[in-house]
């Protein structure tokens, strides 16, 4: 499919979706697993081939279908309301969106967001996402595969400080921290405090700290939540760009300079409501 055109119009509409985005994940307490969803989508990047990547194909039954990706039909579900009501945005964008918005409303960075991703009906092969049950070998080989760092990969999963795992999704159960609707450095605090009663530690949370390239940034994340902030935020837009090139760099200083940065205070203090409220999230049994 072709890419949209960023135009102004293109924007505009990219921001009421962004307000849309906003307030449904504060409503529904669902940033965790809006967050996966935009992962996901990325994740299937390769490199080398040029092919996967944020381009919406995850909303077709083929690739909704692999293992990795059972119960996000939840999060495609939530947000084809606001695809309806902004027909104009791709699916590969709002995905993308979606997961900047729901770090940014848990109090996370604000992360640089770049419209005119392109959608497409080409599903990847099964077996391009991470398998929790793997160590540092296997977590090196997808990340690099998608043309990623170890700094990248470290700084990623500092977002399992949202959400919790669920037995029918993945077979793991539990929350990572005690705040799962709270976007801070709390994971890396309780990876490096070792066992941590109720508290999920994955075989991949486990490498993080086995592995002495990853154990450096877990332990500079957990005394500094700035560099963790600022790290992620890089990581986050690194893998939500993944094979794609921006329109035009014009469309990108837009973005990036105006309309952003006007978001920014609003998401602050959204968040702040939010993670008043988070304790409901247990409830809801949305992530």
């Amino acid at each position: 499919m072709a890419a949209p055109i960023v135009d102004g119009e293109y924007l505009k509409v990219v921001e009421k979706a962004r307000r849309d985005l906003r307030a449904l994940i504060a409503n529904k307490n669902c940033a965790p697993i809006m967050v996966r969803l935009a992962w996901h989508d990325a994740g299937t990047y390769d490199v080398n081939t040029k092919t996967g990547g944020p381009n919406g194909s995850i909303r077709f039954e083929e690739e909704l279908n692999h293992g990795a990706n059972a119960g996000l039909k939840i999060a495609i579900d939530l947000c084809e309301p606001v695809k309806a009501k902004h027909s104009r945005i791709t699916y590969a964008d709002l995905y993308q969106l979606a997961g900047v918005v729901a770090v940014e409303v848990t109090g996370g960075p604000t992360i640089d967001f770049v419209p005119g991703r392109r959608d497409s009906s080409v599903c990847p092969k099964e077996g391009r996402l991470p398998d929790a049950k793997q160590g540092p070998p296997h977590l090196r080989d997808i990340f690099y595969r998608m043309g990623l760092s170890d700094k990248d990969i470290v700084a990623l999963s500092g977002a399992h400080t949202l959400g919790r795992a669920h037995p029918d999704r993945s077979g793991f159960n539990g929350p990572w921290t005690n705040e799962p609707l709270k976007f801070d450095n709390t994971y890396f605090v309780e990876l490096l405090k070792g066992e941590s009663e109720g508290l999920l530690k994955l075989p991949t949370d486990k490498a993080l700290v086995e592995d002495p390239e990853f154990r450096r940034f877990v332990e500079l994340y957990a005394k500094d939540e700035d560099a963790f902030f600022k790290d992620y935020a890089e990581s986050h837009k690194k893998l939500s760009e993944l094979g794609f090139t921006p329109a035009s760099s014009a469309a990108k200083s837009e973005v990036a300079t105006g309309t952003i940065l006007a978001h920014s205070a609003v998401g602050v203090a959204v968040a702040a409501a939010v993670i008043v409220v988070s304790y409901l999230y247990e409830s809801r049994k949305i992530k």
